[in-house]
């Protein structure tokens, strides 16, 4: 996606009809709009988000210039118009907002309807306008407004994502950079298949069944559909847990902070904070230890417990005299063969009564059907590798559940250490209603612990249940030719998901694997030296110092290393994002975006500024950038050679201001 030019007309500070045009040059792909604080440059950038999605972040919300404003008289009428012209997939597009406002007989000023949007693009060199009820879906084709924020954005918005991703707040996010990434193509075809609700391929071949030749089918399939509905709730639930939790956490941290620089109770609040982490290792270890004891025993126990039984199996079998005389693989059928044909496979001519045949006849006694000594040995081979797994069981079962019996004594002990650090906390009157408030969401998260524990164990209830009413429904279904016919199909549907599963899982963590490695480079291009990156399954960030012994530690990072690392997250998804255009990533479907953005370079010092200049250009497809008067001749000197346009804001007057 290349922007090409924007048209504003009397939108705030920005009176009359103003044009600019952007740098589309490869090799100079940058733009630089130069101007003092206040002469416009925010405003300028929430344009953009207004164009497009209707967006701004102002507190008044009449957005007509009032410099324009003023010069209206009574009962007469102004419109504010932004147009913006771009490129995206090779496709030349054309954006239109405008909202008209009144000037009412007493001089206030009032928006009259609501904000018209119109998408027009080039067909066949005609220009052809998007249908009114379908321009929110093109332009979500063309970005949607959830990766917006991704590429057009300023100072505070800044901020917000820097705790957004560092923090797991924002919902939003992994679904973004799959999507910036091309995968979302995977979880459009995932969702086709097996997604939520009635409407996907599965859900329709279910209700397609024909009822008449079963009733059962029918009751089977009503059974299904309401154990769905209640996983669907859960799912739900657990998801607004996630979020409450996270929430109850973000005020948790806070809380923590304030009580921890309090001078007084900064030594509870460290023992506190070990308290807390060794209550979450019993936690974990005793989780761990429980899969354990269940996995051991339903693998261990069996042969453990028929051990005896084996033994004595085995005992008596030692002795038998067919235990060995058996051939194996060697039939009744074969050796009648050979009777038969009178010649062994040997040579040996076989006539009654000679001693080849004598030998195939008593041969017909320890050979099956009419022995089972193959069977016999087959048995001691079996009992003797099931002892030999069952002879660690039952000290490593001792110790797991010598480990989980401790858990209760050890967690008590823990727990009652911490309530009698709360209580000291909540009588210190400086601390008190902080330790009070904090209490409450430390038990809020617990108790959201508990909840999403028990939804869990409901929710493999239900997934239970559902296997065998599904086996049962593909039994009944399976005595009717129609209905096998659409069980044949779902197999084929699930075959179908299974496998895009299993390679959108692939793909999925490769690419943010790769996407870790190329944001630690960028990250160390900015702030070389002693800091990491880290990128969970979410897409969450973690910052860590490394120390003298290679031990890694989560920090809290200044504004200029939070905004650093904001830069190189989304400088590494762009970069890959390009990547993905690339003819050997066929699989993957991405376009590459611009950056918009509003004074970055403020929060840094002069080394800082330099590596920022030299990054944005080279990974970024263009880069539109307002630039501080104090911040101008730093920045010429890194980005001259990218500068392919150079525009300044002309400020009049509070109300009015020019782009030349």
């Amino acid at each position: 996606m290349l922007l090409k030019s924007l048209l504003v007309k009397d939108f705030r500070q920005f009176k009359g009809e103003q044009r600019i045009s952007f740098s589309t040059e490869t090799d100079r792909n940058v733009t630089i709009i130069m101007g003092d604080n206040g002469s416009g440059k925010t405003t300028l950038a929430q344009v953009f988000t207004w164009c497009l999605y209707g967006d701004t972040s102002f507190e008044d919300k009449i957005l007509l210039c009032k410099k324009t404003a003023q010069n209206m008289l009574p009962n007469t009428e102004e419109t504010v118009r932004a147009e913006l012209t771009l490129e995206h997939n090779k496709t030349d597009y054309t954006v239109f907002s405008e909202q008209k406002y009144q000037k009412d007989g007493t001089g206030n000023i009032r928006a009259i309807g609501y904000r018209k949007f119109v998408i027009a693009y080039k067909k066949d060199g005609q220009l052809e306008y998007v249908k009114e009820g379908e321009t929110d879906l093109r332009m979500k084709e063309i970005l949607p407004k959830e990766l917006s924020k991704y590429f057009f954005f300023y100072g505070e918005r800044i901020g917000n994502m820097s705790k957004e991703i560092r923090r797991g707040k924002s919902s939003e996010f992994a679904s973004a950079v799959r999507s910036l990434l091309g995968l979302s193509a995977f979880t459009a075809a995932l969702d086709h298949l097996k997604g939520r609700g009635r409407n996907n391929v599965i859900a329709v071949y279910d209700q397609s069944y024909d009822v008449r030749s079963d009733s059962r089918v029918a009751d089977l399939i009503q059974q299904i559909n309401a154990i769905n509905e209640k996983i669907d709730k859960i799912d739900d639930r657990l998801a607004e847990i996630e979020t409450q939790t996270l929430q109850a956490q973000e005020k948790c941290d806070g809380l923590s902070d304030r009580i921890a620089k309090n001078k007084d109770s900064e030594t509870l609040a460290q023992e506190k904070s070990k308290l807390v982490q060794k209550r979450q290792q019993l936690l974990d270890s005793k989780a761990g230890r429980t899969t354990a004891i269940l996995r051991n025993f339903n693998s261990g126990a069996p042969n453990y417990f028929a051990m005896k039984m084996m033994r004595d199996a085995l005992k008596s079998l030692a002795e038998a005299e067919k235990l060995d005389k058996g051939i194996p693989f060697i039939n009744e059928k074969t050796i009648q063969h050979l009777i038969a044909q009178k010649k062994c496979i040997c040579g040996e001519e076989v006539v009654a009564g000679n001693p080849a045949f004598n030998a195939l006849t008593a041969l017909l006694e320890f050979i099956p059907p009419k022995s089972i000594g193959n069977l016999i040995g087959e048995f001691v081979k079996e009992c003797e590798t099931r002892s030999k797994s069952a002879e660690t069981f039952f000290e490593s079962f001792c110790d797991d559940y010598r480990f989980v019996r401790d858990f209760d004594n050890d967690y008590t002990d823990n727990e009652a250490a911490i309530t009698n650090i709360e209580k000291r906390l909540e009588g210190m009157e400086s601390v008190g209603s902080l330790q009070a408030d904090l209490s409450r969401y430390e038990k809020a998260i617990r108790d959201f612990g508990y909840e999403r524990d028990k939804l869990n164990r409901d929710r493999g209830s239900l997934d239970e249940q559902k296997s065998r009413l599904d086996a049962s429904k593909q039994e009944h279904a399976n005595k009717d030719a129609s209905n096998r016919k659409i069980e044949h199909y779902k197999a084929y549907a699930q075959y179908m998901y299974d496998t895009l599963l299993a390679q959108y899982q692939q793909s999925e963590t490769d690419i943010r694997n790769e996407l870790e490695q190329t944001v630690n480079e960028i990250f160390r291009t900015i702030y070389n030296g002693g800091f990491s990156l880290s990128l969970d399954e979410k897409y969450n960030i973690q910052i860590n110092v490394i120390g003298n012994e290679g031990y890694t530690e989560d920090i809290e990072t200044s504004t200029a290393q939070s905004i650093s690392v904001i830069f190189a997250f989304i400088s590494g998804v762009i970069k890959m994002a390009r990547k993905s255009q690339q003819p050997e990533n066929a699989m993957l479907v991405s376009e590459p975006y611009p950056l918009v953005m509003d004074a970055p370079l403020s929060s840094f010092d002069k080394t800082r500024i330099q590596t920022v200049c030299e990054v944005l250009p080279a990974v970024a497809e263009q880069v539109i950038v307002f630039i501080k008067d104090t911040d101008g001749d730093i920045a010429e000197t890194y980005l001259g050679s990218k500068v392919g346009q150079r525009l300044e804001f002309d400020k009049h007057n509070e109300f009015e201001t020019y782009i030349s």
